[in-house]
């Protein structure tokens, strides 16, 4: 192999050489990976030039490579100039007047210039020693040096190593410094050493931490040597996003946790990942550093007013769920006055049918009436979850993709498909909150299946595995909490039994006049996008943390003993009805009364909405009903085997008599035979079907009670409606009424290091 070609497998540059035999790679010395800033050119002896125009030495380039597997005697063909008959390196100018920087979209191209121009030497970098790295903090070298912290070589340069200690004192991990300074092709400055596992960085301080009744976290490791120099205990989380739940369990007991929150993107990501542990963020109190940008640079601005501008900011500190409480309500009354005129409508399931409609939807008034009740109910303790199902291109997709757009994205997680364990693993939060798996096919694997009925069950997903840790292999318990519904399309009759009866199976239209429609729909003109600003106002004041949730259903009791037992799933299907009809009115809880305990009080409307789009399917849930479309084609296939004498039909004919096409009516069939009232005598594969007569058409039992009898039971009463709503979301307190967390700033502990400092 030409040692172009080593270099080129070693980088994994994307296409080959120019015709010049040069080009532009990503240099191996330095993290950076979005300009190619290595140029790359086959010498005339056959052997390889290297040039960093990022800053990077020739001998740091050559050590990266010997880190990929390149041996520098293998990058040159002749011998070593001023060494005869050895081969060795050819030194690289450090400038060449034919070479230009690589364009700023990052394209590969070739260097020569039509005016050949100077190149800039590029700006030497600083290394990063030990004493270098206390120089810029302003810390002591030996106190740093105490720490475990330490100068070493790393590929040709000078780095500061970190180690990472247990609980114990032992090596978990070793982290570098590479540079002082951020890099302005992107921050490079640091490296794990292979086969560590990031955790907190001062897990070892953990007694002195527990002693304090206290401790500061912080971004990275030189923010706690400036906190742990000056008395403070911290721990540092190695990066803003990097916060992981289990990592609260080392913080257990401590009564105070304060986090610095950084004035940036990096500090805000931190802030909402350390919220994100509910066995943390009732301690939570996040702190500002004092016009800074950490507390390290809050330290080299003035060392002698560090302790008393610390002091002044954990003063200022707030708990997080004291600013979360003012983000929300502030939060609760702007969507209110986004919301109100939809929020007093009586029927605002009409009002979303209509604005569907007008956006380009045709037909599927109850699916999406439905469907958007369902989503609704993510705010209760027991969510509705349901199953679209439907020929393929029959809409199904395109019906839950426009529902979901009157929601916020805070409201469901949308995805194609998923692994067995993404249940397990994922990190992307459920609870209230709907799963929408767009094809049951993607919800693949007996475990996928298996999670998620303990999740639709159990409102939570407890799931323990082993893994590896430097104790060995322990066991981890991993917890997913909800309650979460799920909406999944299909094209299947029927999904797995024990998920079927979790499910409210909605089927979407298939007849000839509906597809008429959507057709016209596809050719309107002058459809009119909706302004969703109203509805996404009203689902964000609906889930406010100060909005009512609790919902009383009083004639709950008497509907129950109009309802006969006909089946055993009725003891599941018959709670859904129940938190339909909570859903409906808690969406209409601007117009309805409230009991003393402050929770709404649901009205015979409630229950007339929800019967009118679920009556018909609970019947057929349990098989007390058939549904229409099995009915019309077993009626169908009745008549033409009438004709026939007798001699079995095929599908074929059942579709063109009910004027559908073949899949359709397929679909249609296989309902029928899954309900018994339909054979197929072929059982040859392949062979078109012979369909006879199977049980016979059941009479229907009206599972779910009219409106009017339930109104004429005498323990049904009535409650009417209100038209006293307000917005439910606590308001905050007034600022100057705050009061400023004992944070113990008052005992005029002087500090100074090795000082316990008091917070």
């Amino acid at each position: 192999m030409r040692p172009l070609e080593r270099v080129l497998v070693a980088l994994e540059a994307a296409g080959g050489p120019g015709a010049d035999g040069e080009l532009w790679a990503f240099c191996p010395a330095h993290d950076d990976r979005n300009t190619p800033n290595l140029h790359v050119r086959e010498a005339e002896d056959g052997g390889v030039l290297l040039h960093c125009f990022a800053g990077c030495s020739q001998e740091e380039v050559l050590a990266a490579l010997e880190e990929r597997g390149v041996r520098r005697r293998d990058l040159f063909a002749g011998p070593e100039p001023g060494a005869a008959g050895e081969r060795g390196a050819h030194p690289a100018p450090r400038q060449r007047a034919t070479l230009q920087p690589p364009p700023g979209d990052g394209v590969g191209v070739r260097s020569e210039a039509l005016h050949p121009a100077p190149q800039p030497p590029a700006t030497p970098r600083r290394p990063c020693t030990l004493e270098a790295y206390a120089e810029a903090k302003g810390l002591p070298v030996e106190f740093l040096r105490e720490l475990g912290l330490s100068t070493i070589s790393y590929m040709g340069r000078k780095a500061v190593r970190m180690p990472y200690l247990t609980e114990d004192g032992r090596e978990a991990a070793v982290r570098l410094r590479l540079a002082l300074e951020r890099s302005p092709q992107g921050d490079g400055r640091f490296r794990w050493r292979k086969g560590s596992k990031p955790t907190l960085y001062g897990l070892w301080r953990m007694e002195r931490v527990r002693e304090a009744g206290y401790v500061v976290l912080v971004e990275g490791e030189s923010d706690c040597h400036t906190l742990w120099h000056h008395g403070i205990e911290a721990l540092g989380v190695p990066g803003a996003t990097s916060w992981k739940a289990e990592w609260a369990a080392h913080l257990e007991g401590i009564g105070r946790v304060y986090a610095v929150i950084e004035p940036d993107a990096g500090g805000g990501a931190f802030g909402e990942k350390l919220a994100a542990s509910p066995a943390l963020r009732d301690r939570l109190r996040f702190v500002e550093p004092g016009g800074a940008k950490d507390v390290s640079e809050l330290h080299l601005s003035d060392p002698a007013r560090f302790e008393e501008r610390l002091r002044a900011a954990f003063g200022r500190a707030s708990l997080w769920t004291d600013l979360r409480r003012e983000q929300s309500d502030a939060a609760a009354r702007e969507s209110w006055r986004a919301c109100e005129k939809l929020a007093r409508e009586r029927r605002i399931l009409d009002r979303f049918a209509e604005a569907l409609e007008r956006s380009g939807v045709a037909g599927e008034v109850r699916a999406a009436k439905l469907l958007y009740l369902a989503l609704t109910s993510r705010l209760l303790e027991r969510p509705v979850s349901v199953a679209v199902k439907g020929p393929s291109s029959g809409g199904k997709t395109y019906l839950v993709e426009r529902v979901l757009s009157f929601f916020p994205e805070s409201a469901y997680y949308a995805l194609t498909a998923m692994s067995e364990r993404t249940l397990a693993y994922s990190e992307e939060p459920i609870k209230h909150r709907f799963l929408v798996i767009y094809e049951a096919e993607g919800m693949s694997g007996d475990f996928a299946t298996y999670l998620m009925r303990s999740l639709l069950s159990e409102g939570r997903v407890r799931y323990e595995t082993v893994e590896s840790t430097p104790q060995g292999i322990r066991p981890r318990l991993i917890e997913r909490e909800g309650p979460t519904g799920l909406i999944v399309t299909t094209t299947a009759v029927r999904l797995h039994p024990e998920n079927e009866t979790r499910l409210l199976s909605l089927a979407v239209t298939d007849t000839r006049e509906q597809t008429r429609s959507v057709i016209r729909a596809l050719a309107k003109r002058n459809r009119e996008e909706p302004d969703l600003s109203p509805w996404l106002a009203l689902q964000e004041w609906l889930s406010s943390p100060g909005a009512a949730r609790g919902v009383e259903i009083p004639y709950a009791e008497a509907l129950a003993e109009l309802v006969p037992p006909v089946a055993v799933r009725l003891r599941r299907d018959f709670g859904a009805v129940l938190n339909l009809v909570r859903a409906h009115a808690l969406l209409h809880g601007a117009s309805r009364e409230r009991d003393e305990e402050g929770r709404i009080l649901a009205d015979l409307d409630d229950y007339a909405a929800v019967r009118e789009l679920v009556a018909d399917l609970v019947s057929e849930g349990v098989e007390a009903a058939v549904p229409k479309t099995v009915r019309e084609t077993v009626e169908t296939a009745r008549r033409l085997l009438e004709d026939s004498g007798g001699e079995p039909i095929t599908t074929a004919a059942i579709a063109r008599e009910l004027r559908l096409d073949k899949s359709a009516a397929l679909r249609r069939v296989r309902a029928a035979i899954d309900r018994g009232h339909l054979k197929n005598l072929e059982d040859r594969r392949g062979r078109p079907a012979r369909i006879v007569l199977g049980d016979p058409l059941a009479g229907e039992v009206e599972v779910l009670p009219s409106v009017e009898k339930l109104r004429g039971c005498r323990v049904a009463g009535s409650t009417g409606g209100s038209d006293t709503p307000l917005p439910t979301a606590r308001p905050p307190e007034d600022p100057e009424d705050a009061t400023t967390p004992d944070d113990g700033s008052a005992n005029g502990n002087p500090g100074g290091r090795r000082v316990r400092f008091t917070l």
